[in-house]
């Protein structure tokens, strides 16, 4: 496991190889800015790595981590969001042309929602988690109750990504911009278990491999 002292170390190399490497790229990042084409809305689970799962640079992606890789519905409150606010800096500042919601195998986030939460002191987790009781509910109505736990689990991390990707589009400029043809929202779905990934054909309404894919 690993501890402070390793991620020290782990600096250090990084500054005396990898930073090496990419030296140039932070400096024309600093002198013209960053200008990623794609934001990526992934689980914070510390097993879910966007940066390594794609083998991107620094510069690529523009992240944004929660529990459960949800994404609230838009809500002009004037209250704290700040999953909605980078979308909003993704789509409307920085003029991304693609938005990937991806979800991965062993969430803890949908187990969490088929268990009762009664420590008080997650407050905002519970609270949290209601954005994929949709999700939850559409399996809970539609698959037979003889199916394996696990096998639940998986089609609600999949149904899940569907109903972000549907939250994505109350947030007025990406509606407007995904009805423009300038922004395509995209649904993943990463195997902790074997580094597969699949992604959301929505013209056969399944989950099919990436790999040999045009997605």
């Amino acid at each position: 496991m690993m501890k402070i002292a390793d991620l020290i170390s782990g600096y250090e190399k990084f500054k005396d190889t990898k930073f090496k490497k990419y030296e140039n790229k932070f400096l024309d990042l600093v002198k013209n800015g960053q200008n990623p084409k794609v934001l990526f809305i992934a689980c914070s689970d510390s097993r879910v790595d966007p940066s390594l799962i794609t083998l991107s640079s620094p510069g690529d992606l523009f992240v944004l981590r929660n529990i459960g890789n949800f994404v609230p519905p838009f809500a002009p409150d004037n209250d704290f969001h700040a999953t909605a606010a980078g979308i909003e800096y993704a789509v409307s500042v920085l003029k991304v042309t693609d938005i990937i919601v991806c979800g991965h195998s062993h969430c803890g986030a949908i187990e969490t929602m088929y268990t009762n939460i009664t420590d008080i002191n997650l407050v905002h987790v519970k609270k949290w988690l209601e954005l994929g009781l949709d999700a939850k509910n559409y399996v809970t109505r539609n698959l037979s109750k003889d199916v394996s736990h696990a096998r639940r689990l998986e089609l609600t991390e999949k149904i899940s990504l569907l109903f972000q990707s549907k939250n994505l589009l109350s947030y007025p400029d990406v509606e407007r911009r995904v009805h423009a043809g300038e922004l395509f929202i995209r649904s993943w779905y990463y195997h902790l278990e074997s580094g597969e990934l699949e992604y959301f054909n929505t013209d056969s309404g399944e989950f099919e491999p990436m790999i040999g894919s045009e997605n």
